[in-house]
């Protein structure tokens, strides 16, 4: 009982996390968002709020009246909306004291107010929409994939860099005590070395992403690999903790809108699985799946979210590394004597990183996002984070997820046509 008492004091407070109003003479960050996007409120929303030293203080998105429902909803100071509401002429909606007032102002991304600027846009407009944010000097917190290439991807930070600015792609769930533990047995050498590491991310056609969702379309970077399957090519990487050296296979199920004519080109991934290989003999695989159909076309299948790392001896499984706030388990496994045999599990929970005998700051209701937002903070404020995504880390990633594609034969998602001024 106590069990179903401590899932539901968590979830609850996950999703609806306490305020944390920054002292009076205080100068805390300042976040603009990119886009009314879904995402918002778990990612960006809820973190800044429970934070004392920021304040979600903008959103701008192309439909006004979406932006303004979206600010009035959750509390957010400014809104600028229209066709030019990223950046450009437009009208400025304020929200004080419950009171709207509508006044010409400057874009979101030349307001001086704003130091940060999240970015959940489609993947195929990350790049450009980045370069503008860094460009008009502010922060970046990046939904993944970075972008459609690793060029891109490059420049990105490469001009944060030049300005001095952080640039960090949200990978959630590395900054989430549970996978690290995962991390922390296989670097222990409890159980040997790394033999095979699998990740699964899929969902059922029941649950999965609608057909009219942007992650079906190309022109916009989409497809099943550049959505779940960004996950699992990032945790096979972080857990062999090295890079691949190739792909062994890939392959997919091609997404073919419905009433297609005969002649239709499919460029969109449903599904993928792939195979890589990595030093000192060690092999991964992933599944990714974006709307998974019923098996025998009419039982349903459950969804996956899933990564197994087998070792010489024994396993370790983490069930749910992408969302593990809301419940997951950690299964230990070793071998049984000098045979194959299974010998007795354990399981963990490690919500906090007391949890799993680690250091870092959290309680048990954070979410992956709450944990990351912490330490994207830390780093603002020129603070060690407890763990970071780095420039290299999300080149990589992108870079291995092309890779992927070449080997099914669908090619990486287009790149942007975006430049800034050559000055820059």
């Amino acid at each position: 009982m106590s069990s179903i008492m401590n899932l539901y004091k968590r979830i609850s407070k996950a999703n609806n996390p306490p305020s944390v109003i920054p002292a009076p003479d205080s100068r805390p960050l300042k976040i603009g968002m990119l886009g009314a996007a879904l995402i918002g409120p778990l990612a960006v929303v809820g973190p800044a709020r429970n934070h004392p030293e920021t304040v979600l203080y903008a959103v701008a998105a192309r439909d006004q009246a979406k932006a303004k429902e979206f600010a009035e909803k959750h509390g957010i100071e400014k809104v600028y909306g229209g066709p030019n509401g990223y950046q450009g002429g437009y009208v400025e909606l304020c929200i004080l004291a419950s009171v709207l007032r509508i006044f010409q102002c400057e874009e979101l991304l030349n307001d001086p107010e704003v130091d940060v600027i999240y970015n959940p846009l489609p993947n195929g407009l990350h790049y450009e929409w980045t370069l503008k944010a860094l460009h008009a000097g502010k922060h970046v917190l990046l939904e993944k994939p970075s972008a459609d290439t690793a060029e891109e991807t490059r420049e990105m930070f490469n001009l944060a860099e030049k300005k001095g600015l952080v640039l960090l792609e949200a990978f959630h769930y590395r900054f989430h005590p549970a996978i690290q533990r995962v991390k922390a047995i296989i670097s222990s050498g409890e159980l040997g070395a790394v033999k095979h590491i699998s990740a699964a991310l899929t969902l059922p056609r029941l649950m999965g992403v609608p057909t009219t969702d942007i992650r079906y379309n190309y022109a916009l970077g989409g497809g099943s690999l550049m959505d779940m399957g960004c996950y699992t090519v990032s945790v096979l990487r972080y857990l062999a903790s090295s890079e691949p050296i190739s792909v062994l296979s890939a392959e997919h199920a091609l997404y073919v809108p419905p009433g297609s004519p005969p002649s239709f080109k499919p460029t969109i991934d449903r599904s993928t699985t792939a195979s890589l290989a990595f030093p000192n003999d060690v092999t991964a695989s992933l599944k990714c799946d974006l709307a998974t159909p019923p098996k025998f076309g009419f039982i349903p299948t459950m969804p996956e979210v899933i990564v197994t790392v087998t070792l010489e001896g024994g396993e370790i499984e983490l069930f749910n590394f992408v969302v593990p706030t809301l419940y997951h388990s950690l299964k230990v496994t070793p071998k049984s004597g000098n045979g194959n045999k299974k010998g007795k599990a354990r399981v963990e929970k490690v919500y906090t990183f007391k949890d799993g005998g680690m250091d870092g700051k959290g309680e048990d209701w954070w979410t992956t996002y709450r944990y990351q937002f912490e330490a994207f903070v830390d780093r603002l404020k020129g603070r060690t984070p407890q763990t970071w995504v780095d420039k290299e880390d999300s080149i990589a990633n992108i870079y291995w997820i092309e890779q992927i594609y070449a080997k099914t034969g669908l090619g990486s998602r287009p790149k942007s046509d975006f430049a800034l001024p050559q000055s820059d």
